[in-house]
C-alpha cells in the first residue's frame, strides 16, 4: 500500500507545528516517498470549518498543544469530526514543561474513537505559551534529534508488523479534571477571562488579528475582543513591537509559580 503522509497541528506559537512537521517530514523520507506532505493546519478558525477525511492508505500525524493538562476544549468539535476511516495516526501532545497529565491520552481517546489506528504516540516539550523563558526556544536541537528517530521507529513499524498494534500511552481515566492555578490563600482561581492588553507601542499592523486561533481581536480596534481568549500566547509572542501584554495579578503570578517551579529539562516520552 502507497502511504500518503499528512502533517495536521493546532499551533498558536509554532512549537507543535514544528514537532508534527518533523516527525512527518521525517516519515516520508524513510518511505522515499514521492508525494510531498500533505499540511494542515487548523490553528485559524476557518480552517476548522469543514472536516478532513483520511482513508486506510493515509498516515496522520496530528498534535495539539497542552492546555491545563488536558486537550484544548476548544478543539473538540473539530477533532471529533475528522473521520480516520482507517487510517493511521500519530498523536502528538506539546507541553510547556509543567505537564501533560492526560492530554496524551485523552487526544488517542478521541482518534480512536473516530476511526483512526492510533500506531505511535508523544508528549514533547515546547517553549511555555506564558513565557518566554519556560523551556525557552524548545523544541531544541537535542528534542528534534527525538523527533528524527521517533519517525525512524515509527517507519519501522509500518513496513514490518502485518497487524500493527495500538499503543499504550500515560494517563488517567476518567481524566483528571483542568489544571487550574491557586492564589495566595491557596484557593484555585480561574485565569479563563483574562484577556491581553495593549500598548502604546502598537502600530496597528493588524498581525494580531491575522493570528488569533478563536478570531476574537476586533480589527477595526485591535484592543479590543470580540471573543474569547485561550492564552495561546500568539499575539504576544509574534507582536513585532512588544504591544500586546497580560497584567492580571493571578495570572502573573501563575507565570512566575511555573517558571520558578518547573524550571528543570523535562525530556520528551514516547509510546510506540
Amino acid at each position: 500500500m502507497n502511504r500518503k503522509i499528512n502533517a495536521m497541528y493546532f499551533s498558536p506559537t509554532g512549537t507543535t507545528k514544528k514537532i508534527v512537521s518533523g516527525i512527518a517530514d521525517q516519515i516520508l523520507e524513510n518511505m522515499n516517498g514521492q508525494i510531498a506532505v500533505k499540511n494542515i493546519d487548523f490553528t485559524l478558525p476557518g480552517v476548522r470549518k469543514e472536516a478532513v477525511p483520511f482513508t486506510a492508505e493515509d498516515v496522520v500525524v496530528i498534535g495539539v498543544p497542552v492546555y491545563a493538562g488536558r486537550v484544548p476544549n476548544v478543539l473538540l468539535n473539530y477533532l471529533n469530526s475528522i473521520k480516520g476511516n482507517g487510517a493511521l495516526a500519530v498523536s502528538v501532545v506539546v507541553y510547556g514543561n509543567r505537564n501533560y497529565d492526560d492530554a496524551a491520552i485523552e487526544l488517542k481517546d478521541i482518534l480512536e474513537l473516530n476511526g483512526f489506528k492510533v500506531i505511535a504516540g508523544g508528549a514533547f516539550i515546547g517553549e511555555h505559551s506564558f513565557s518566554k523563558v519556560l523551556a525557552q526556544n524548545r523544541p531544541d536541537e537535542k528534542d528534534m534529534a527525538i523527533v528524527s528517530d521517533f519517525a525512524k521507529k515509527i517507519y519501522i513499524k509500518i513496513i514490518t508488523q502485518e497487524q500493527i498494534e495500538n499503543i499504550i500511552v500515560k494517563g488517567n481515566k476518567p481524566y483528571r479534571k483542568y489544571y487550574m492555578p491557586k492564589n495566595t490563600a491557596g484557593i484555585s482561581v480561574d485565569i479563563r477571562k483574562v484577556t491581553p492588553k495593549t500598548n502604546s507601542n502598537c502600530i496597528d499592523c493588524k498581525l494580531c488579528v491575522n493570528v488569533c486561533p478563536m478570531g476574537s481581536i476586533d480589527y477595526e480596534n485591535v484592543s479590543k475582543l470580540n471573543g474569547i481568549c485561550i492564552k495561546c500566547g500568539a499575539c504576544i509572542k509574534k507582536c513585532p513591537t512588544q504591544a500586546k501584554f497580560y497584567d492580571d495579578e493571578d495570572y502573573l503570578r501563575h507565570k512566575l509559580e511555573l517558571e520558578v517551579g518547573f524550571a528543570d529539562r523535562k525530556e520528551p516520552e514516547l509510546f510506540l
